[in-house]
């Protein structure tokens, strides 16, 4: 299932006239009032998909549109809890395997039943030896899958779990049909995809037969790339896109004064620095720890996020949460003296050349490189900044093909362990953490927390995670940055998720509406 093409099969295209709502819908010409009246939302995306393998990261713009053609044993809600979806229940039995039962009347968009077969097939997919699966790694802690009946399914561990439900919640692990193909992927979600133009655009249509009555609220939805994000925010002044991700910082205080627009606006996401770990100078944590001491977080604060965000200086631990501790979120203070004399116990006093890959797609991305690479040279790193298209941002990332890279992501959830994804380097290559990166007490911290079921010992472990992480440095924090959705004031019930979750807020387009 590694095939990267987004193919769409002709017997999805034709089915029961699907593609009608867009018969008629040109990209940026339709009126809103037309629009609204054929329920189709008209969505700004910040990239177009790579592509739409269900089970590999491709960013969070393919991410908000897989969340909406597929649908997995759970999601998060408003108030950013697990709730049900494909299983309407979960819970540990006697021997601490984890049991889920599943929603009677799920269909696959080809009309089949979900059954417990094609949840272990979803999982099996996931976790093969060939897979590049996100969560891949995670889903290999699976050592049996018993199935008591079609409607149950029991995942036995190689060691408790007590974040496993969470793993459902990640917007890379759908459960899809076993008749599945490289080609032809089958899912369960609100929509269905129905067309797409090659790098413009990407066309969804509501799914008559969706398990929750009611859902989705719209028709379809209408998504349409604008890599440059001053053309995005300008389609929503202009009305000819009803919302828009991504809006850019420079614009938030525009979409707030406006009357017509409103900004739902989330503080989560965060901003670091990758290294490739397989090779000199980065493979040495004292470099690693060198570069987070170099840079001043408040210059991207002001310059790439308008003073939307703040500083961070450790892991991205939220405040106020019972794992986050004042003295380690400083942890990698501005202290450039302390950069330079790392620099020197390291062997290269004389500073180097270096490359630091970014993308110009995104403003946040390519001014944040900027900021690093001036700090860097204060300290003898010279960095030659590389700013690809996203999609190439994102193949060399995942290849390893990279001295260090800007990266802007947040953690799967707002547990410690959703920083899992991108602080343990042993997992599946992916463009969002660290190439084969050393980071074992970091590793074996997040696995111990992992396994622990106790709320005040989890806090004391995640506490050495970050005493750890200090040390290895599998990334450099830079910056929090809020996260804003942009729309029209008559598009309805949707909710930005709270903090680390913002990204997976696409989930909420099924309950989208016009007011």
């Amino acid at each position: 299932m590694t095939d990267s093409r987004l193919t769409i099969s002709r017997r999805t295209v034709l089915a029961a006239g699907l593609a009608a709502p867009f018969a008629t819908l040109p990209i940026l010409s339709s009126p809103a009032r037309a629009q609204r009246a054929s329920g189709i939302l008209r969505y700004g995306l910040s990239a177009f998909p790579p592509n739409l393998q269900p089970w590999v990261s491709t960013g969070a713009s393919a991410g908000t549109v897989k969340m909406l053609i597929h649908r997995s044993l759970v999601s998060y809600g408003p108030n950013g809890e697990l709730r049900g979806e494909l299983a309407t229940s979960w819970s540990l039995d006697g021997d601490g395997a984890w049991v889920f039962k599943l929603r009677p009347g799920c269909l696959f968009h080809n009309g089949d039943p979900v059954t417990a077969e094609d949840v272990k097939w979803s999982i099996e997919q996931i976790a093969g030896e060939k897979s590049t699966a996100y969560m891949r790694t995670q889903f290999q802690e699976v050592v049996r899958i018993d199935m008591p009946d079609p409607a149950t399914i029991r995942l036995v561990t190689k060691t408790p779990q007590a974040t496993l439900p969470s793993w459902f919640g990640n917007y890379n692990t759908f459960i899809l049909s076993r008749k599945s193909t490289p080609t032809d992927w089958i899912g369960a979600g609100p929509f269905r995809l129905v067309g797409q133009e090659r790098g413009t655009s990407v066309e969804i249509a509501a799914f008559d037969k969706f398990y929750k009555p009611g859902f989705p609220k719209l028709k379809g939805i209408k998504f349409v790339a604008y890599a440059d994000e001053n053309l995005r925010y300008a389609a929503l002044q202009s009305g000819d896109v009803d919302m828009i991700e991504y809006v850019p910082w420079q614009s938030m205080d525009a979409v707030e004064s406006n009357p017509r627009l409103k900004l739902d606006n989330q503080e989560g996401p965060f901003m670091d620095v990758l290294f490739n770990g397989s090779k000199p100078p980065f493979n040495d944590p004292r470099v690693r720890r060198a570069v987070a001491h170099a840079v001043r977080r408040d210059d991207i604060v002001k310059v790439a996020f308008f003073g939307r965000g703040k500083p961070l200086e450790g892991l991205p631990i939220v405040e106020g949460t019972p794992w986050w501790d004042k003295e380690l979120a400083h942890g990698w203070n501005y202290d450039p003296a302390r950069a330079k004399a790392l620099l020197t116990e390291a062997g290269f006093g004389n500073g180097f050349q270096t490359t630091l890959l970014a993308t110009a797609q995104f403003g946040m991305h390519k001014d944040t490189a900027e900021i690093v690479q001036q700090h860097l040279a204060a300290i003898g790193i010279q960095c030659e900044l590389q700013l690809p298209d996203w999609s190439t941002r994102v193949s060399r990332g995942s290849r390893g093909q990279y001295d260090m890279a800007i990266h802007g992501v947040s953690s799967d959830n707002n547990d410690p362990d959703g920083l899992t994804v991108v602080l343990d380097t042993t997992l599946s290559p992916s463009h969002g953490r660290s190439f084969k990166v050393d980071a074992p007490r970091t590793i074996a911290a997040l696995a111990k927390g992992r396994a622990e079921f106790d709320q005040a010992k989890r806090v004391e472990i995640y506490k050495e995670m970050q005493r750890a992480a200090l040390e290895e440095v599998p990334l450099v924090g830079l910056a929090w940055r809020s996260q804003g959705y942009g729309m029209d004031k008559g598009v309805m019930g949707f909710t930005n998720l709270p903090g680390a979750l913002s990204n997976s807020s696409g989930n909420m387009l099924e309950e989208t509406y016009f007011g």
